[in-house]
């Protein structure tokens, strides 16, 4: 009963939260995220990359990347994609939560508990496909700059920042090439958001209902985690078809790949099943993080909004 009323509760204040306020608090959470985490996200990148084609691995472990990076590039050179990582979470980011959040408050169940679990994944897809189509292109030059450091300096980018490399990628390549590997982008946001979202929001609920946890910050740590071990496995696969297709080059007019399933042959072909889980560590470890300060973002903006909407009122109601 105590469980039901704190739900009723909740979606109380959710529903008192506009539209664009989840979508502008959806943004600014997932801004703040990556804010710490960029760097695993370029070494995620890396990795996916090191052993291409059966090519010799140029990094051993997580911990061999990292300092490799630092030694040779320096910290900037971990915080490389930095603008891009900030464009992909306002275009794809605050699409995919705001969009979710509203639909999670329209399927509530009568009593205000959360959607049943396969209406909720289902939220968790379309939320995710429609945020990731937006954020294509920053993920397009997300992947492109984190790897140019790799890279022979005759055969570097060298973008300047996000919008330099979007610029250039339109005026070199055409605005096309700006969604190059949009299928499994959105495929990948699609499992990712199927199995994060509906998870992380299960698994408060389960924890809470059987009086395991109660809400705090413990409840959104061991929710995020469980939410990030199942996406990083699902979703790993996807992930690194994608960063080698988008970060491909054209050669004497000739594509290193003939389409998304040539990737995924030559990588099972050359290099073996268990390469699609390279970079599994800095993915998770990623991911993990990402997870529990998105949501915890998440929820303390929303309570401050509520607080801030509650002020306001009863100011208004002693003029």
């Amino acid at each position: 009963m105590e469980t039901r009323q704190k739900s009723m509760e909740s979606k109380s204040l959710s529903t008192n939260t506009p539209n664009s306020v989840k979508f502008l608090i959806g943004g600014i959470a997932g801004m703040s995220a990556t804010m710490f985490v960029n760097p695993l996200d370029l070494v995620k990148n890396r990795m996916q990359m090191s052993g291409a084609e059966g090519s010799i691995r140029e990094y051993k472990t997580t911990f061999h990347a990292i300092t490799t990076i630092f030694r040779n590039e320096g910290i900037r050179g971990l915080y490389a994609s930095l603008s891009a990582g900030l464009l992909r979470q306002a275009t794809y980011t605050t699409a995919r939560l705001g969009v979710y959040q509203i639909l999670f408050e329209r399927f509530r169940e009568l009593d205000g508990r959360p959607p049943r679990f396969f209406i909720n994944l289902l939220l968790g897809i379309v939320s995710g496909g429609l945020g990731s189509f937006i954020g294509t292109p920053a993920e397009v030059a997300l992947v492109r700059m984190s790897l140019d450091g790799r890279l022979p300096i005759e055969e570097r980018r060298n973008y300047k920042h996000v919008f330099n490399a979007l610029a250039r990628i339109i005026r070199e390549e055409g605005i096309l090439r700006l969604w190059r590997g949009a299928i499994p982008t959105v495929t990948r946001a699609m499992i990712v958001n199927a199995a994060q979202m509906p998870t992380y929001s299960q698994a408060k609920q389960l924890l809470i209902s059987n009086d395991i946890m109660q809400q705090g910050l413990p409840l959104h740590v061991v929710a995020s985690v469980m939410a990030a071990l199942i996406t990083t496995t699902v979703s790993l696969p996807v992930d690194i078809i994608k960063t080698r297709y988008q970060n491909m080059k054209v050669i004497q007019g000739k594509p290193e790949y003939n389409g998304i399933l040539d990737v995924f042959q030559r990588i099972l072909h050359k290099e073996g099943a268990v390469s699609f889980w390279k970079g599994f560590t800095p993915y998770f470890s990623r991911l993990g993080p990402h997870t529990i300060l998105t949501f915890i973002f998440i929820e303390q903006l929303n309570i401050q909004y509520q607080k801030h909407i509650l002020k306001n009122q009863v100011y208004s109601s002693t003029l």
